[in-house]
């Protein structure tokens, strides 16, 4: 049986096609009741799947086409950031930001609204500036940044069509440093957060909300921002390399201790050669309007007594606002709650809904792709352009081809 990277899910699909080109995409897509693009299986829930058939794109020859005039790159679809950047970085270009991970997708990242952090950047969908579809009809169609339905397609979740093509805006290559620092206490973070979280091109915070505060800050500066050796509002500055999980092996992460590199060896948390984070886990997402974040640390450390059995950590990061309909960043500045769990599929969703019912009040959106049980009602409230999307999707697969169950229950 197929599943998921983190093995919680199996999938439904009664077959997998692993087309290896786009006129093979396009005459499956044609011919098939229910299609569904199948990417780097890193959703932990049934966002991909179908009771038809799976498209995986590992078949397609991986490209990726610089316009060194336009500072723009044309990407295949399954493409993974763990390519794409190596690729981009040996032409003198970057990306402007990454996930914690480099094995995922770009078209999967990008389709439920996946980021990185910092207070200047928005998520890695902002980073789009077109997007080829093979649509219900098999026709192929380019959406660009612009025009009307554009900012409707980015954040698509798969139900648009399959996207086998992403462009992507580039900027000229640069370094970064990191520097992590340890035992940053809830008194400095409540009356510091925002200087916290602007001290470096991207901050993460990882905390188990117990007393023991945000035990570790990962700071990664850009190589002109300076260097961080110095203390850290309270917290001390880590003198050996550091695994935001408690026994994870250090030689996963990123090089640390402010030994400058290039910036697809420093944004991401976790090497392309190692297993990503621990591996065996479940994932959940919460998107905050920035001021709310506060208010949603209190609550959650009141919750933390229910969730210590099942947290491994909570990473804070923030998250500039964007237009992109879906984006948990639509509109407002954000803080993502990002969640990593044992992998005890009862005991986490057992805990969502207490979650949910602190965070929701505070105009909380999970992420997509992640573990939730927020009601389309819910998250017809949390995502004000839901009704746009449905539209959207109503005009261009009227017969739901790219449609399950998954998004039968999550759009209103």
């Amino acid at each position: 049986m197929e599943k998921n990277w983190a093995g919680n899910h199996v999938y439904a699909a009664h077959r997998i096609e692993r087309p290896s080109t786009l006129e093979q995409v396009q005459h499956l897509v044609a011919n098939e009741r229910r299609v569904r693009p199948l990417g780097s299986r890193h959703s932990f829930n049934g966002l991909p799947d179908t009771e038809g058939v799976l498209v995986s794109l590992e078949n397609v020859p991986t490209m990726v086409t610089v316009d060194d005039v336009s500072g723009t790159a044309w990407v295949t679809g399954l493409s993974t950031y763990g390519v794409v950047a190596p690729a981009l970085q040996a032409r003198g270009w970057a990306l402007g930001n990454l996930a914690s991970l480099p094995h995922i997708s770009v078209a999967g990242a990008v389709a439920t609204g996946t980021h990185g952090s910092g207070d200047r950047s928005g998520s890695l969908a902002t980073a789009v500036a077109g997007l080829d579809i093979v649509g219900a009809d098999g026709s192929l169609r380019r959406v660009l940044r612009g025009e009307p339905d554009f900012d409707g397609s980015v954040v698509g979740l798969g139900a648009l069509g399959v996207v086998v093509g992403v462009l992507l805006d580039l900027e000229p290559s640069y370094a970064v440093r990191q520097y992590v620092y340890t035992g940053l206490g809830w008194e400095q973070l409540a009356e510091n957060f925002d200087a916290i979280t602007a001290s470096a091109y991207s901050v993460s915070l990882f905390t188990r909300l117990d007393e023991e505060g945000v035990f570790q800050v990962w700071r990664k500066s850009r190589d002109e921002e300076g260097d961080g050796r110095d203390g850290f509002f309270g917290a001390r500055p880590a003198t050996t390399t550091q695994h935001m999980l408690r026994g994870g092996p250090t030689a996963a992460v990123t090089p640390q201790l402010g030994v400058p590199g290039p910036w697809l060896e420093r944004l991401p948390h976790f090497r392309l050669e190692f297993t990503p984070s621990r591996g065996e886990e479940l994932q959940s997402e919460y998107l905050l309007p920035r001021g709310r974040a506060l208010e949603a640390v209190e609550l959650l450390r009141g919750l933390g007594p229910m969730l210590s059995p099942l947290l491994q950590s909570c990473e804070l990061r923030t998250v500039a606002a964007d237009d992109l309909w879906l984006s948990g960043a639509q509109g407002r500045d954000t803080v993502g709650f990002h969640f990593t769990w044992v992998r005890d599929v009862e005991g986490v969703f057992a805990l969502l809904p207490a979650i949910e019912a602190a965070l929701l009040p505070l105009g909380a959106r999970p992420h997509w792709g992640k573990c939730f049980v927020t009601s389309a009602a819910d998250l017809a409230a949390s995502f004000p352009l839901m009704g746009d999307f449905v539209a959207l999707r109503d005009r261009v697969d009227p017969e739901r081809r790219f449609g399950n169950a998954f998004l039968d229950d999550v759009l209103a």
